[in-house]
């Protein structure tokens, strides 16, 4: 059973990064179904590698949006992203050094990103490049 079903209410109304959000999503309900089944660490390197290029490819793309659109935030927003791939970053380095086990540090990871980065942050770009027509 799936962790998150995309909702509207998580749509910023730009296709392109709304089918990057339920990339998210379809890796947050992939770690739970594994976790499910205690297969969590089975799966986890291989998530947070997925992670790791996600970040890159999903925040290159709404800066680049948020930047050729003059979004008033960007530089606020571009420091979350940093902050974020960072915590990838050290959460896959955690991993592969084995100090821990940290399948539920990384799926409360993933739940926040979701709660707190798209329903919140990207909120706020949401509106503004929709106002200049970006969808």
């Amino acid at each position: 059973m799936a962790m998150f079903e995309w909702k509207d209410e998580y749509s910023v109304n730009i296709r392109e990064i709304d089918d990057q959000h339920k990339q998210l999503v379809a890796m947050i309900n992939e770690l739970h179904e594994a976790m499910m089944q205690q297969r969590g660490q089975d799966v986890l390197g291989g998530l947070l590698n997925n992670l790791v290029s996600y970040c890159n490819n999903h925040f290159a793309a709404e800066e680049s949006l948020m930047e050729s659109h003059g979004y008033p935030d960007y530089a606020t927003h571009k420091a979350k992203h940093q902050k974020m791939t960072a915590k990838v970053l050290e959460l896959q380095n955690d991993l592969k050094s084995g100090k821990r086990n940290i399948t539920i540090e990384v799926s409360q990871f993933l739940k926040d990103w979701l709660d707190k980065h798209i329903l919140g942050t990207d909120k706020k770009y949401a509106a503004y490049l929709n106002s200049k027509g970006v969808v």
